[in-house]
């Protein structure tokens, strides 16, 4: 502990003498905790450690947004992430356009700080077309044991990609695909298609995305989360992942 001590006067001083005063300097960060859920989703009334709920395996509430862009009857896209190479689950993999886990006692309009956190825009809770829960598991090689009840959105902003930014503390880049191209990617169509890669510092390239980049899932829940967003496109009601 640093210890900040202020001068006293001198007891010749006319002003009046103070005690030393200790502040203690700030120190770590708290580590964040979650609710404990049990198999159901229903809240078990304890929270834990990040770190203990992925050890232990323990339900916890995490929230996905795919971002769509593009209007009218013109061709649209997908944002998918690249996730950052020190990620402790699927380094270097393509994941859904921004994830993250609600904390203790977080409601999703706390939980939605997790988009301008990851790719520099984020959207307002009436702006969120709600698309159904995921129930995910996964015990990586790592030792984690990931049990997460995920509740997807799909958004559609009236944004340029060139508006969005990927922050490297999370996401190593963006990746702009068509719709139908991930629709393609996601059905075994094809084993890649072309992208428009956002590194960091906005540099926009050409590039290419491989279907095997893509998070495995037993669930299906890419393809089923393409379809989803062509649907919504195309203006369909009640679309669900």
């Amino acid at each position: 502990m640093r210890l900040r001590i202020k001068p006293a006067y001198s007891s010749s001083s006319s002003a009046p003498v103070e005690s030393p005063q200790v502040t203690a300097a700030p120190g770590p960060p708290r580590p964040e905790r979650f609710d404990v859920l049990d198999a159901s989703g229903q809240p078990t009334g304890r929270t834990r450690r990040r770190d203990l709920v992925h050890r232990h395996g323990d339900w916890h509430r995490a929230f996905h947004c795919w971002i769509v862009l593009g209007t009218g009857a013109g061709p649209h896209s997908v944002i998918l992430q690249r996730r950052a190479d020190d990620k402790d689950t699927w380094p270097g993999a393509l994941d859904v356009s921004v994830g993250g886990h609600y904390r203790a006692g977080e409601s999703l309009a706390d939980v939605i700080r997790e988009m301008p956190e990851e790719v520099g825009q984020g959207a307002a809770l009436e702006d969120l077309l709600p698309v159904g829960r995921r129930i995910y598991v996964c015990d990586a090689e790592s030792g984690i044991r990931d049990r997460e009840i995920q509740d997807v959105f799909i958004w559609r902003p009236s944004l340029a990609y060139e508006a969005f930014r990927p922050n490297p503390e999370e996401v190593a880049s963006l990746e702009l695909v068509t719709v139908a191209d991930f629709l393609a990617l996601t059905t075994g169509t094809v084993a890649s298609a072309p992208s428009q890669r956002q590194s960091p510092d906005g540099l926009i390239t050409g590039s290419e995305v491989r279907a095997s980049d893509l998070i495995p899932s037993l669930d299906g829940y890419f393809r089923r989360a393409a379809v989803a967003i062509d649907l919504a496109i195309k203006g369909y009601p009640h679309v669900v992942v």
